[in-house]
């Protein structure tokens, strides 16, 4: 028997990872009622990422790096709101990421692409500050940069939500969108049809496959899989020529592959084995470690790397928030607290030329 129409107060956000949990969040503390639409994946890249927020080295050009910084800065005041709200913890390591040098090329091309804001570090400062990397030749300094812990980030938001009279979250799944210029609809696999001003479409990597998705299209899906060692010989987040690892409680991560292999999340030996030949080639030490496992997640890619954010063009009801690539952790507070911007006409405060939906 179909199910009967629902009608949502304002918003409809359809996706209920990082992206959605945090616009949903912001939506309501802005007054507005919201409808947070979604039902948990295999693959979701939430979950399965190294919480990296490094705007100084996996870094745009022009106002989407400024935004990247930015979003970066965001995060103390942040994640000191989610305790204040919910008593978790989120860990939140801003000591600086390292760029290691392993080679006299690596020294070259390192200090070549470095930033006005970073530091070289020869080698026996390198091994000062890190006694781990002390096969490293030197590295680029870049402070401020650094990772959170997107699990327990994942959890904070869902407690926050769950906890908010103004969001109403149902788990199922989103079969097609219909938007126009003053209103939109949702369709669910439960034959139940959403109704609101505006949709938010934050579906990550599946964002594409929904009918009437419009420009979302352009999101792709990107398999990267990542190592955990039951080890932590660093306390700063490296980078090395093929890899990085990222320092979270008692465990390292150790990544990342990008593959195009469409939805399967699945890890593979190879794939595996290239990550930990990359993070094991940074910090040696933990080729010596028991204890380690493996997981894939599929990133919401797009041709550029850089996010959609902004209304259709066409149909101004249906407002994008995908594809934030390799940046989906570092750009989800940000790119909350911008749609609610834009959902109660606040004036904006950074440029997101680059980010318009209509550019592919």
């Amino acid at each position: 028997m179909p199910g009967p129409d629902k009608l949502s107060e304002d918003v409809i956000v359809v996706g209920a990872g990082l992206i959605g949990l945090t616009t949903a969040v912001a939506l309501a503390e802005r007054g507005v009622s919201v409808t947070l639409i979604g039902q948990h994946k295999p693959g979701e890249a939430s979950p399965v990422a190294a919480g990296m927020l490094a705007p100084s080295v996996e870094r745009a050009s022009g106002p989407a790096h400024d935004f990247g910084v930015a979003a970066r800065d965001r995060y103390p005041s942040y994640v000191h709101c989610l305790a204040d709200r919910t008593g978790i913890q989120v860990p939140l390591n801003r000591l600086g990421i390292l760029q290691v040098a392993l080679s006299a090329k690596g020294i070259k091309g390192l200090k070549k692409a470095a930033l006005a804001t970073s530091n070289w570090l020869d080698a026996k400062e390198l091994r000062e500050l890190e006694p781990n990397l002390s096969h490293g030749l030197g590295a680029v300094f870049n402070p401020d940069d650094g990772a959170v812990d997107n699990v327990v980030l994942l959890d904070a938001l869902q407690r926050l939500a769950s906890a908010s009279d103004r969001i109403t979250s149902v788990q199922d799944v989103v079969i097609g969108i219909e938007a126009g210029a003053n209103s939109a609809s949702v369709k669910t696999e439960s034959d139940t049809t959403h109704n609101a001003g505006r949709v938010v479409l934050a579906a990550g990597a599946w964002a594409g496959q929904i009918p009437g998705a419009g420009f979302a299209r352009a999101v792709t899906p990107a398999r990267g899989q990542l190592v955990s060692y039951s080890a932590t010989p660093l306390h700063h987040i490296a980078y090395g020529p093929r890899g990085y690892l990222v320092p979270r409680g008692d465990r390292t991560i150790g990544g990342s592959t990008m593959e195009s292999v469409g939805f399967d999340a699945t890890t593979t030996a190879d794939g595996v084995r290239k990550v930990r030949a990359a993070a094991e080639e940074i910090c040696p030490d933990l080729a010596r470690t028991e204890g380690i496992n493996a997981s894939a997640g599929l990133r919401p890619v797009t041709p550029d790397m850089l996010p959609m954010i902004g209304a259709d063009p066409k149909r101004p009801s249906l407002i994008y928030a995908c594809g934030h690539s390799r940046n989906g952790v570092l750009m989800a507070p940000l790119t909350g607290d911008i749609i609610a911007d834009l959902v109660t006409g606040t004036p904006l405060s950074h440029d997101l030329s680059q980010f318009r939906p209509d550019r592919f």
